[in-house]
């Protein structure tokens, strides 16, 4: 039976990849059970895993919600909301590349990222409205914290979609590249994660999901007061550093 998200991990990045292109990378049900037992993998795997990659095949990247499964019994109460919020609080950072449409709960599974990258077919949109729908797995949240208030309202209430290009203005996406590069762009920025101190990238993680909507005096005491301190591996980078100069 094939995998609907294809689970790879090597060189210490994991890569979780939609795999439904004939149904342009819909979210079914079953799609999402799958994404459940990756996360507990990527949980259980801890500092042995550096950075997620979070991709998909085919020309889209996630058309939404299976609106197929409308009368879907799904395993608990806001299941799809615990799921989103389990990938989003990953200690690892995200990387999320987007090629071709990222629509609706699409968009919201993007969202769930650290860093977004757009390829130049890249085409995002809110389409809640068009379906009568509203929000639950984090948009009215996430979107206005990327883009700011007002830009999330006219992309929400509008359901028009916003560019590659676009995106990386307004800083809904980190970067947009042309279509060919994307993988490319993608792995070397996961390679330069993992490069870096686990022991100072997880703890940045934790301090910018600590800190988002504190005002800054009480930011900076979360800092001063919450920091995990040096790395067991300082004293080695450090002399590898003079080392390199």
């Amino acid at each position: 039976m094939t995998s609907l998200i294809n689970f790879e991990c090597a060189d210490e990045i994991a890569v979780l990849t939609l795999n439904r292109p004939a149904q342009r990378n819909a979210l079914s049900l079953a799609l999402w059970q799958e994404l459940e037992g990756h996360l507990d993998k990527i949980e259980a795997a801890g500092r042995d895993i550096a950075v997620v990659v979070l991709r998909s095949t085919g020309p889209v990247f996630c058309a939404g919600n299976d609106l197929k499964e409308r009368g879907a019994k799904f395993p608990r109460p806001f299941y799809q909301p615990h799921i989103v919020t389990r990938l989003a609080n990953l200690p690892q950072p995200i990387i999320v590349a987007v090629q071709g449409g990222c629509y609706t709960g699409g968009l919201e599974l993007a969202l769930t990222g650290d860093i977004i990258l757009a390829s130049e077919s890249a085409s995002f949109a809110d389409t809640h409205g068009k379906f009568s729908m509203v929000p639950m797995w984090g948009m009215s949240q996430r979107l206005p914290r990327r883009v700011g208030s007002f830009k999330a309202r006219e992309i929400s209430f509008t359901g028009l979609p916003v560019s590659g290009h676009e995106a990386e203005r307004i800083g809904l996406a980190n970067k947009c590249v042309p279509d060919d590069q994307l993988e490319t762009v993608t792995m070397e920025m996961a390679q330069a994660i993992s490069g870096q101190s686990r022991h100072s990238v997880f703890a940045y993680k934790e301090l910018y999901i600590a800190q988002a909507d504190l005002p800054l005096d009480a930011g900076l005491a979360h800092e001063v007061f919450n920091t995990k301190g040096r790395g067991t591996d300082l004293e080695e980078r450090v002399a590898q550093g003079f080392g390199k100069r």
